[in-house]
């Protein structure tokens, strides 16, 4: 199994054990810990599927300068590993992907099922990732999208950062609502953030579709 794969599954796994320990209103900071670090392990599978084949000519530091800061250089340089990447593990996006929805899923599950999050939430996000997943599978990745639109709202490292703050915000500050009874209703401002930002996003992959 590739590196980057390897990566993908131990973080559902990960996420699985943060939920029983969410349930078992284990210690809520560690807890807080783990989702941190299950956002930091989202990048890493990214970087290993580069590092194959690259032949480590993609640095760690320079993965994150373009993921993350939008240095043109060197995003040209990774783009094109990225292309290589598409031919070499076609699966490998579209796995990731899977990953990523499988832990985002497991998140709005569990909180759903204690009562926190409630139940049309959760409906809403899985039609939205269900149908617009599909047709970006058919599309092709976020690094191919054409629209200005699209690639501003969605495919922009703005766009990424902010998607992935809300979700470790909301997902890391709800255990603490349901173990250490924190303020509930600033966790229903950080779940409006993020299902806003959820659609918005769709509604950038489905503009993509039918430009």
């Amino acid at each position: 199994m590739r590196a980057a794969d390897a990566t993908t599954v131990l973080r559902v796994l990960i996420a699985v054990a943060v939920v029983y320990g969410i349930l078992a209103k284990f210690n809520p900071w560690a807890l807080a810990a783990a989702i941190i670090i299950l956002v930091v392990m989202d990048a890493l599978d990214g970087f290993f599927a580069l590092v194959q084949v690259s032949s480590g000519k993609v640095g760690f530091t320079d993965y994150v300068r373009a993921s993350v800061f939008g240095n043109k250089s060197i995003s040209k340089t990774i783009r094109a590993y990225k292309d290589k990447l598409s031919k070499v593990a076609p699966h490998g996006a579209r796995f990731d992907v899977a990953g990523d929805r499988a832990v985002e899923y497991l998140f709005w599950m569990v909180f759903t099922y204690i009562n926190i999050v409630p139940l049309l939430v959760f409906i809403i996000v899985i039609l939205r990732h269900s149908f617009v997943d599909a047709m970006m599978a058919s599309k092709g990745t976020s690094s191919k999208m054409k629209s200005r639109f699209a690639r501003v709202v969605y495919a922009s490292n703005f766009s990424r950062a902010l998607i992935n703050i809300l979700k470790t915000a909301t997902f890391a500050y709800l255990p603490f609502v349901y173990i250490s009874a924190w303020p509930l209703w600033f966790g229903y401002v950080l779940i409006a953030a993020l299902v806003f930002v959820i659609l918005l996003r769709g509604a950038a992959e489905v503009y993509e579709n039918l430009a």
